[in-house]
């Protein structure tokens, strides 16, 4: 017995002497281990209040959009802008009010929110953006803007639409080799694929000359 109780003190005193050692580092990683976890659940419930309220405010623009209140559109796509830029509904909100915008023949307050979403959002909601802004930027005659923002980076299921609207405007340039080009690399991107878009790509290819 007398045995195991000198083992048993050797065996706390070495612990004594290693927590005094290392006691208050390892006290130290504890807190911020601890620290940590409270902050990431404190985040995430930061993250999802916002994404609630942001929630809140795009159903006010849905209903101002449907109402045809563009002055509403404008006040809400704005304020998910100013305060929520950050979550998803501000880029799908400022798509959504480019679009009233744009029909309403406000283009220029198309361009901005569509530019807006063209450097603020992410993934889809921005190479989306960046279609629309060209497409809008073709009908005004800025070719030199809207083959910049068709230059810009995007997904690859984005590849065809990008490169169709790019001989969209390298036509209405009069530029028919470069239009060509780009309608051949969009059908090569589209390859596979049928229905109406894929018969009017076809058809704008062929109006140039162009041979499948």
């Amino acid at each position: 017995m007398a045995h195991y109780d000198l083992e048993e003190q050797e065996q706390l005193d070495s612990l004594k002497t290693w927590w005094k050692m290392y006691g208050n580092l390892v006290t130290g990683v504890v807190v911020a281990a601890s620290l940590g976890v409270i902050g990431w659940q404190g985040w995430n419930w930061y993250q999802g209040s916002r994404s609630a309220q942001a929630a809140s405010v795009y159903a006010v623009l849905e209903q101002a959009v449907a109402a045809g209140d563009a002055q509403k559109v404008k006040a809400a796509a704005g304020e998910l802008a100013e305060k929520y830029g950050s979550t998803r509904y501000a880029a799908l909100g400022a798509l959504l009010a480019a679009k009233q915008s744009f029909e309403a023949g406000d283009l220029k307050t198309a361009k901005a929110q569509l530019g807006w979403a063209a450097e603020q959002a992410s993934d889809e909601a921005r190479d989306l953006a960046r279609l629309r802004l060209a497409a809008v930027l073709l009908d005004e005659q800025a070719y030199d803007e809207a083959i910049k923002q068709l230059d810009a980076g995007h997904a690859a299921a984005f590849d065809a639409r990008f490169q169709e609207l790019k001989g969209d405007v390298l036509s209405a340039q009069g530029k028919k080799a470069e239009a060509q080009a780009a309608y051949r690399a969009a059908l090569d991107k589209s390859a596979g694929k049928s229905g109406p878009g894929r018969e009017l790509l076809q058809q704008k290819f062929d109006s140039l000359g162009g041979a499948a």
